[in-house]
């Protein structure tokens, strides 16, 4: 259990787009799924089965791309206790040189999946991502 998460992408042919590069989309994308295997991974699974987190806020920086083939690294990192319902994932992306490539916040909230209701994180639930 910890507070920071890695996990690597390989641009697919699917992720590409015009520009011979992979897509804005494509990061977002990426960025829902390192949260989610964080999540997966490091939550109690009775919480992982009983609340789901939606995004409210995404902030991103896109520094530089990759192409077809190219393997990227994403980092993401939960900094400090949840507010309420939310909490803020830092996440960053870099190329098989170290270059960082896209940097991001994005703020999640906990829903119950019975109600669908937002709901305030109990510290039992952040626990597993604050050591």
């Amino acid at each position: 259990m910890a507070r920071s998460f890695t996990m690597s992408f390989t641009a697919q042919a699917q992720h590409i787009d015009e520009l011979g590069h992979v897509n804005n989309a494509v990061w977002v994308g990426w960025m829902e799924e390192i949260a989610t295997a964080h999540w997966t991974r490091d939550g109690d699974p009775d919480h992982v089965a009983k609340y789901a987190w939606v995004v409210t806020r995404h902030e991103i920086d896109y520094r530089g791309n990759v192409g077809l083939g190219d393997v990227v690294t994403a980092l993401t990192e939960i900094r400090e206790g949840p507010s309420g319902a939310r909490f803020d994932r830092h996440i960053t992306f870099t190329d098989a040189g170290g270059k960082l490539l896209v940097r991001a916040r994005t703020t999640w909230a906990m829903v119950e999946r019975a109600s669908g209701r937002l709901m305030r994180v109990p510290p039992e639930v952040s626990a597993p991502f604050m050591g």
